[in-house]
């Protein structure tokens, strides 16, 4: 089994959750078109496509930009299912938000059955220090209590690290197909050859 390949037509999905109002449309369309919009307006679902260096290998991505509104919470496992790798979203201004996520997480891992899912955590909004009211340090903690996956803090305003929201999601596909190509070529291994006379 080789490890999956992600190209025009097998891109990498990643998919964005998060509470309403932390600001996952502002980061994926200031990744994707490089533009802000202060104007608020809940999305339902929203599909973007983007080509992308990351780490010298040209990466094609497919964005679901999702509704963090609770009524829109039976369409969360028909996005769990589509997804390769999820970005959770929270503000750091919002301790609220924040505690959230334990609820995206535990649905991805219900949905996809799976504890290996690429994941990375992002709090967003940290052009409003002054407002913060969770930490870096918690942030991170969070981080590693789900297995050290990638920790970003992020501002869609001021442009700071939204790029590398999307970047780390790649690699934490791209570290998983690697782990399931190695493993597959160990059981190939291990299983040997017959040959028929």
């Amino acid at each position: 089994m080789s490890a999956p390949k992600h190209d025009r037509l097998n891109p990498y999905k990643l998919v964005v959750f998060g509470s309403g109002g932390v600001g996952k449309s502002s980061i994926v369309l200031r990744f994707v078109t490089g533009t802000f919009s202060s104007e608020y307006i809940p999305t339902i679902e929203d599909c973007y496509r983007k080509t992308c260096p990351v780490d010298q290998k040209t990466a094609f991505l497919d964005i679901l930009d999702t509704a963090g509104q609770e009524e829109y919470i039976a369409l969360r496992d028909q996005w769990v299912r589509e997804g390769s790798a999820f970005i959770l979203v929270y503000s750091v201004l919002s301790r609220q938000t924040f505690e959230e996520i334990p609820n995206f997480r535990d649905r991805i891992l219900l949905v996809k059955e799976d504890e290996s899912i690429p994941m990375v955590l992002v709090g967003n909004k940290i052009d409003l220090e002054v407002e913060r009211l969770v930490t870096s340090a918690e942030g991170r903690n969070l981080a590693g209590d789900y297995g050290d996956i990638p920790f970003v803090e992020c501002s869609a305003l001021k442009a700071l690290n939204c790029d590398e929201v999307f970047h780390e999601a790649v690699r934490e596909i791209r570290k998983k197909d690697d782990t399931m190509l190695s493993g597959s070529q160990d059981s190939q291994k291990k299983k040997g050859f017959c040959m028929l006379l």
